[in-house]
């Protein structure tokens, strides 16, 4: 009996602190799509990156997304696939790659709190250092055009709109629920558009945004957020799941069609 309470308690604690992925891991698995996984290097240090590549018959776009405080998840990896079914290359990193005891990354940590923990201790330079390695590889990709954008989510938001500070190389920038750079020299540095998504619950985030345009049209940049009525932070996962209420499912639908159509004009 103490056993099975035991386990119960466990169980519970578990699905409190990890969302809810089994559809996105079941979506993912039927997968017709080539998905593979590689390690980027950069200096003494290795990224585990999810690839996920289109079938099509030209040269195609690449996309680098930035993951959420939940680290590399079944459901990022499932973003990935579902920009691949739209024609787009897609590389995922692991940015808690090696913060395991063991030199292992988000999975190792078994989610939650470890990896929120892992994630916050993470270096703004190293951060950068993996991203303009991992972009690098995409570009350099023989069945990429050279082209090559960055999305993220979350704290992926606000490192897509931090990285277009940082680097020259990529063509666009989508922050989905995230905050933007505070200082006129590092917005200064932005040489592609940044498209934001925000739901209209979200005033932690979205009370930011008034200082993003005011710094980015003073810079002469291209920002353009869109907030969405009545959904929530993390819309994008959360309008993906089987219970989804309405808003966020608007707001991901909505979300996933402006996104795909700015990626192709790209």
């Amino acid at each position: 009996m103490k056993t099975t309470l035991l386990s119960l308690a466990l169980s519970l604690f578990t699905i409190q602190i990890t969302p809810a992925q089994d559809w996105a891991k079941a979506r993912l698995e039927k997968s017709p799509r080539h998905l593979e996984w590689v390690k980027v290097k950069h200096g003494d240090r290795e990224v585990n990156c999810f690839v996920a590549y289109p079938e099509v018959k030209d040269k195609a776009t690449a996309v680098v997304i930035i993951h959420e405080i939940f680290g590399l998840s079944d459901w990022v990896r499932g973003v990935a696939d579902q920009l691949a079914e739209a024609g787009y290359i897609v590389v995922a990193p692991d940015f808690l790659s090696g913060s395991a005891t063991n030199g292992g990354g988000t999975a190792e940590l078994g989610g939650g709190d470890a990896v929120r923990k892992a994630i916050s201790s993470l270096k703004p330079d190293q951060i950068t250092a993996d991203l303009n390695a991992v972009v690098d590889y995409a570009a350099g990709l023989p069945s990429c055009n050279g082209k090559v954008a960055v999305g993220g989510f979350c704290w992926g938001g606000t490192q897509t709109f931090r990285f277009a500070t940082n680097n020259k190389k990529i063509k666009a920038g989508f922050a989905f629920y995230g905050s933007g750079p505070e200082k006129e020299g590092e917005i200064q540095r932005i040489e592609c558009p940044v498209y934001g998504f925000y739901g209209g619950n979200d005033n932690r985030v979205n009370a930011t945004i008034p200082k993003s345009k005011e710094l980015m049209k003073k810079a002469g940049k291209k920002y353009e957020p869109v907030i969405y009525d009545g959904a929530g932070h993390g819309f994008m996962r959360a309008g993906e799941a089987p219970d989804a209420n309405e808003a966020n499912k608007k707001a991901r639908e909505d979300g996933w069609k402006r996104w795909k159509e700015l990626l192709n004009k790209i």
